[in-house]
């Protein structure tokens, strides 16, 4: 495109995109504490532009070059698949008296770890054009930021490392990054996971969340040690204390680092996943969630002011997500309870 053309002949000394506003964002937690915040940033309306433009450029080699087990961020998947994907496998498993180990991994400050020429070397390595990788550069370049909060802005400040989330090409960024970590964890070519259908599945991944699982113990701690390795070597820290172990069957203290990690039940991607397969904690979970929904709109669902067919259209927008979520991989008997139950 001419623009795009236009931007890359101005190699130096261009500011578009360069500057951008961060916003925390308060997670759950102790407020006061700066790890219990992640931050979006505010990008200009003009730097869009450019970005919308590397958007559809960047696209096509992503989707070329990300597997299946990848879901994060790609068009027609979400992370229903990954939990229809692991309640599948756990129930294959069950009924093949496999036992299979998983380990949740969680990474601390993610997208905010990307080293930048490790990252343009990624790029370049996964065969992507040379003028996307410099345009990208450009933009990393001599980025400056400043943060808003309830008393004003901050100063401006130089930004080293990490991709900003907000930014429409951060995702397809990341999912680069560490799609070049698992390959060089050897992950792709690994003989350790699962045995399904004739294919072999030892990793299911949604952006930074990554789950690994195998029918051994041995091949799990040996793929976490490689995974930690890599992803060390990439500038991403494993958050030991987020990161857990579960087994279809019990197992015994399972330690990384000195910390107890094993579980019998796990947050997957929103979804409770407990190691016996069984959906009826999810739909418990779902049904209660729903239910403090609908305290929530208590005063909207008793106003006279707000019409029934308001109320109906609230209540399906605010209720009906967080109950259904993730309703698709629930069984069959399940599922007509729920019906019975509304």
């Amino acid at each position: 495109m001419p623009y795009a053309s236009k931007y890359g002949k101005h190699k130096n000394g261009h500011q578009i995109g360069k500057k951008s506003m961060y916003i925390p964002i308060p997670k759950k937690g102790n407020a006061k504490e700066c790890s219990n915040f992640h931050t979006v940033a505010l990008i200009s309306h003009a730097s869009k532009v450019m970005l919308k433009i590397l958007q559809g450029r960047l696209q096509q080699y992503m989707e070329r070059e990300l597997p299946d087990v990848q879901a994060g961020f790609r068009k027609g998947r979400g992370t229903r698949d990954q939990i229809a994907n692991i309640r599948w496998i756990m129930e294959e498993a069950r009924e093949f008296q496999k036992n299979i180990y998983f380990c949740f991994i969680d990474y601390s400050k993610a997208f905010d770890c990307v080293d930048h020429n490790k990252l343009w070397h990624v790029l370049g390595g996964m065969g992507i054009p040379s003028h996307l990788v410099c345009l990208l550069r450009n933009l990393y370049k001599d980025q400056v930021a400043t943060v808003r909060t309830d008393h004003g802005t901050t100063d401006w400040f130089k930004i080293g490392k990490g991709v900003r989330q907000g930014c429409i090409l951060s995702p397809y960024l990341f999912n680069l990054y560490t799609e070049h970590i698992m390959r060089h964890a050897g992950l792709d070519k690994s003989k350790a996971g699962v045995k399904i259908s004739g294919r072999n599945i030892n990793n299911l991944r949604y952006a930074d969340d990554t789950t690994l699982m195998v029918e051994s113990e041995e091949e799990l701690r040996s793929l976490i040690t490689k995974v930690k390795e890599e992803s060390a070597k990439a500038g991403l820290q494993l958050n030991i204390k987020k990161t857990k172990i579960m087994a279809t069957r019990p197992i015994d203290n399972w330690q990384i680092e000195g910390e107890n990690e094993a579980v019998t039940d796990f947050i997957f991607l929103g979804a409770k996943i407990t190691a016996d397969a069984d959906c009826s904690q999810e739909i418990r979970r779902r049904l209660l969630l729903g239910r403090r929904a609908m305290a929530n709109l208590d005063k909207i669902v008793k106003s006279r002011d707000i019409t029934l067919a308001t109320k109906v259209r609230i209540v399906k927008a605010m209720v009906f997500p967080i109950v259904t979520y993730g309703c698709e991989s629930w069984t069959i008997r399940k599922i007509d309870a729920f019906e019975l139950w509304c």
